[in-house]
C-alpha cells in the first residue's frame, strides 16, 4: 500500500513538473516590450514615441489560450481572418516641415485627423465588405468611437497599389475626419497592455499632460500570418500599439536657448519600474548629428562642433547639452548619401522603483539650430474656384530637396526621375470629372501621358460609393513646384442626408502621397539593436508617405428652420380652428343659461342689500334698480357672436387649404 501512495505521488510531482514546464514554454513564446522615445524639435518642442509590442505563438502549435496576449484582438483576427490591420485615432496635423517626414516615425506615425482604419483580409473576394462591415461595428465597441459610420459603402474604398498589403485585392480604407479623440478612446487602447497605465512607461500617459499636446496620434497596427498556407512555419501575431505626442515644455530658457525638461515636466510623472511582464523596458534619447551652435565664428569651427556630440556621447563634459543620468549604451547610425546620421542614448528602467524612480532629464548649455529631414517634395491640398455650384481640387507639391541628390536604384544612362503616388477619395456628393486632370511642371502645363506612369480611377456613383483615384507619376529630379488639378460639381443631398451642422461644411478625407523610390530606415553600427522591436523598426524599410489637408467644402443647404416654422404655424392654427369648433358643438346653452341667472340673482340680492345699506346711510329714500333687457334679445346676440366666431374660423382653414394647394 505505500508503495502505490509513493508511486503516485511521484506520478503527481512529475505531472505537475512537466505542465509548469510546458506553461512556461508558453509564457517564453509570448513577448511584450515596452520603449520610449523622445526627440528634442528644432521649434522648441519634443516629440515623445511610446511604442508597445506584443507577440502570440501560432495557435496550432500552441493552442487559443494566452497570457499576455489581448483577447479582444486575438479574437477579431480569428472572426474576420485579417491579414493585416492598421488603426489609428488622431488629434492634430503633423508639422512635415519642421518636424520632419523622412523618418521611419513620422512616415509611419504621421497620421490624418481624425480615424484612420485600413484592413487586409484573408477571406475570399465576396466576403471582403461583409468582413469590413462587422470589423467595423466590432471595433466601434472596442474603442468607444463612432468607427460603425465606415460600414457604409460611401464611406470606404478598395486600393490596388497605395498600401503594402493591397496587391491582393482584398483591402478596405476609410477615414473619418470629423471624429473627436478624447480619453474614452484612449482607455480601452491602454486596456489591451498587460500593465494598463499602472505601471512601466506607460503609467506616464497623465490625460491631461497628453491631450494638451500639439500633436497625439494612438495607433494600433497587428500583423498576422496565420491563414496563410503557402508558409511552412508561422510567426503567429503581432501586435503593434503606438502613442507619438508632440508636447511643450513648461520651463523657459530664455528666447535663443532651446527649454531644458524633464519626464515630470513633460507628463507630470516619474518612471517608477518596468512593467513585470516586459521582456524589455527602456527609454531612448535621439539627437540629430546636425546639431550646430549659433556662436560658431567659422565654418571650420562649424564642421569640428558638429561632430563633438559624437565624442562626448552624453556625458557631462558634453559642449552642447547635459543629460540628468549617464546613459546604458550609445548607439550611433550609420551615414549614408541621402541623410545624415542620428544618436540614440539607451536608459534601462529595470533597476528603478517606486522608492527610487527613474527622472530623465535634459539641459542645453548654449543655443543651437538644427533641422529635421524632410521627404523630397512637400505635398499640400487646397480648393479652386468660388460659389456652391462648382470647383477644383488642387494638389501642389514643392522640392525640399537639392537637385544633385540621388535617387535609390537609378541609372546614369536614363533620364532621372522621382516617382510619386497620390491616393484620394472624394465623397459621392463631390462628383469630380476625372477627364479633366492636369498637371502642371514648375507653373508650365504639360501632358498628363508624358508623366503619368499608371492610373486608376473608379468614379462615384450617387449615394452607393465614393470617388477613388490612384495615379503615380513620374517627375523629372529637377523639379521645382508640380501641381495636379480636377474639376468638380457640387451635388445635392436629400434633407435626411444632412449631419446637423451641415452649414459647417462636408469634409474631404486627407489624400495620401507615397514616393516609391524612397525608403526611410535607420542603420545602427551596434548588431544587438535588431533584437529590441522599436529599434528593428526603426532599421525596417518604411514607406515614405505623407498626408496632406482635409478639405472643407461648402455645398448648398436648406434652411432648416422653415420647416419648424411651418409645422410651428400649422398646428397652431388647426389648434385655433378646432378648439373653436369643439367649443361651439359641444357648448350646453340651456346649463350655460341657469348658471348665468343663479350667478346674477346672487350678484342682485347682494347688490340690493348694499344699495338699501347705502340709501339708509344717506337719508334718501330706496329706489329698486332697473330691470335687466329680455333675455331674448340677449339670447340672439349670443347666438349672432357664435354664428360669427364660426364663419370666420372656418373661413380661415379654407383660405389656408387653397393657399397651401
Amino acid at each position: 500500500m505505500s508503495r502505490l501512495k509513493f508511486s503516485f505521488l511521484l506520478f503527481l510531482i512529475l505531472f505537475g513538473a512537466s505542465e509548469s514546464t510546458a506553461g512556461e514554454d508558453k509564457e517564453a513564446n509570448e513577448e511584450f516590450t515596452e520603449a520610449l522615445l523622445l526627440r528634442p524639435l528644432p521649434d522648441r518642442k519634443v516629440l515623445a514615441h511610446f511604442h508597445f509590442q506584443s507577440s502570440a505563438p501560432p495557435t496550432q502549435t500552441y493552442g487559443r489560450h494566452h497570457y499576455i496576449f489581448p483577447k479582444s484582438i486575438y479574437q477579431l483576427v480569428h472572426k474576420f481572418h485579417i491579414r493585416e490591420m492598421e488603426l489609428s485615432f488622431t488629434q492634430g496635423r503633423w508639422n512635415y516641415e519642421r518636424w520632419g517626414g523622412f523618418d521611419p516615425i513620422s512616415s509611419s506615425n504621421a497620421k490624418p485627423p481624425g480615424v484612420e482604419l485600413w484592413a487586409d483580409f484573408d477571406v475570399p473576394q465576396n466576403q471582403v465588405d461583409d468582413s469590413w462591415k462587422n470589423l467595423t461595428h466590432a471595433l466601434s465597441g472596442l474603442f468607444c468611437a463612432s468607427i460603425n459610420f465606415l460600414e457604409h459603402s460611401t464611406s470606404y474604398s478598395a486600393t490596388q497599389w497605395s498600401f503594402q498589403s493591397s496587391s491582393s485585392g482584398k483591402l478596405r480604407y476609410g477615414t473619418l475626419p470629423r471624429e473627436a479623440v478624447c480619453t474614452e478612446n484612449l482607455t480601452p487602447w491602454l486596456k489591451l497592455l498587460p500593465c494598463r497605465d499602472k505601471a512601466g512607461l506607460s503609467s506616464l500617459m497623465d490625460r491631461p499632460s497628453i491631450y494638451r499636446g500639439y500633436y497625439h496620434s494612438q495607433r494600433l497596427h497587428l500583423k498576422s500570418d496565420e491563414f496563410d498556407t503557402s508558409k511552412i512555419s508561422s510567426s503567429g501575431i503581432v501586435l503593434e500599439q503606438t502613442l507619438t505626442v508632440v508636447l511643450q515644455p513648461n520651463t523657459f530658457s530664455g528666447k535663443k536657448l532651446q527649454p531644458s525638461w524633464s519626464l515630470s515636466s513633460l507628463f507630470g510623472r516619474k518612471v517608477t519600474g518596468k512593467c513585470s511582464l516586459s521582456n524589455s523596458s527602456n527609454v531612448y534619447v535621439q539627437f540629430q548629428q546636425n546639431l550646430v551652435s549659433e556662436k560658431n565664428e567659422s565654418r571650420e569651427k562649424s564642421e569640428a562642433q558638429k561632430n563633438e556630440i559624437l565624442i562626448h556621447e552624453g556625458s557631462h563634459n558634453n559642449p552642447l547639452f547635459a543629460l540628468s543620468h549617464p546613459p546604458k549604451r550609445v548607439i550611433k547610425e550609420v551615414e549614408n548619401f541621402q541623410k545624415e546620421g542620428s544618436i540614440l542614448y539607451e536608459y534601462s528602467v529595470e533597476d528603478f522603483d517606486e522608492y527610487g524612480p527613474f527622472e530623465l532629464g535634459l539641459r542645453w548649455k548654449v543655443p543651437v539650430v538644427w533641422s529635421c529631414q524632410q521627404a523630397p517634395l512637400h505635398a499640400s491640398r487646397f480648393l479652386l474656384g468660388s460659389g456652391n455650384e462648382r470647383g477644383a481640387i488642387a494638389i501642389s507639391m514643392k522640392s525640399t530637396r537639392s537637385n544633385d541628390i540621388e535617387i535609390a536604384g537609378y541609372d546614369v544612362e536614363k533620364e532621372c526621375s522621382l516617382r510619386v503616388g497620390i491616393f484620394q477619395v472624394v465623397p459621392w456628393y463631390v462628383k469630380v470629372y476625372y477627364h479633366t486632370l492636369e498637371v502642371f511642371l514648375d507653373g508650365e502645363s504639360q501632358s498628363t501621358m508624358d508623366n503619368i506612369e499608371k492610373i486608376h480611377v473608379s468614379p462615384s456613383e450617387d449615394k452607393v460609393s465614393p470617388g477613388v483615384m490612384e495615379i503615380v507619376l513620374r517627375l523629372p529630379c529637377s523639379v521645382k513646384t508640380a501641381a495636379l488639378t480636377l474639376e468638380f460639381d457640387k451635388g445635392f443631398l436629400h434633407i435626411d442626408e444632412y449631419p446637423p451642422d451641415a452649414n459647417q461644411g462636408f469634409d474631404i478625407p486627407s489624400a495620401v502621397v507615397h514616393f516609391a523610390d524612397f525608403v526611410a530606415n535607420m542603420t545602427f553600427e551596434d548588431n544587438l539593436s535588431k533584437e529590441i522591436p522599436i529599434l528593428s523598426k526603426l532599421q525596417g524599410k518604411t514607406p515614405v508617405r505623407s498626408y496632406t489637408e482635409v478639405l472643407l467644402v461648402p455645398l448648398t443647404t436648406p434652411d432648416f428652420s422653415m420647416p419648424y416654422n411651418v409645422i410651428t404655424m400649422t398646428c397652431t392654427i388647426f389648434a385655433l380652428y378646432f378648439g373653436s369648433l369643439l367649443n361651439a358643438l359641444r357648448r350646453r346653452r340651456g346649463e350655460e343659461e341657469r348658471l348665468l341667472k343663479g350667478k346674477a340673482a346672487e350678484k342682485g340680492s347682494l347688490r340690493l342689500l348694499l344699495s338699501r345699506l347705502s340709501a339708509k346711510l344717506r337719508g334718501k329714500p330706496w329706489e329698486p334698480p332697473p330691470k335687466p333687457s329680455s333675455s331674448s334679445s340677449k339670447k340672439s346676440s349670443v347666438n349672432y357672436k357664435l354664428v360669427a366666431k364660426v364663419v370666420l374660423v372656418a373661413g380661415i382653414a379654407i383660405v389656408w387649404q387653397f393657399y397651401y394647394q
